[in-house]
């Protein structure tokens, strides 16, 4: 392959996991609605994939992420777009209303 097909295809693959929509899932072992909200979000997880990439955070682990997202409780579900924050879901909720917040942005 040459390497201008390549460059185009490296590129036209960033694109798409650019324009990707993703969630950063804030949970934590101990949270009563977060371990409700697990087998939704693996659910989710298994339909959504190749569309809506699902990044599961530890809050325990991960208190720097959570702070730089300003995660003030959980669960919370950080929508981003373009690695941009289009919305957030604060504790836990229906699948359906999870992919009905999630369809507006892909």
């Amino acid at each position: 392959m040459n390497h201008r097909l390549t460059d185009l295809l490296n590129h036209r693959l960033t694109d798409i996991i650019w324009s990707m929509v993703k969630v950063l899932d804030f949970w934590a072992e101990w949270c009563g609605p977060c371990k409700f909200m697990e087998p939704i979000i693996e659910q989710l997880e298994k339909e959504l994939a190749g569309r809506v990439e699902i990044e599961k955070i530890n809050v325990d682990e991960n208190q720097d992420k959570a702070a730089v997202y300003q995660v003030m409780s959980i669960p919370t579900y950080v929508i981003l777009k373009e690695n941009k924050e289009q919305e957030r879901i604060i504790g836990a909720t229906s699948k359906d209303n999870f992919l009905k917040t999630i369809s507006k942005y892909e």
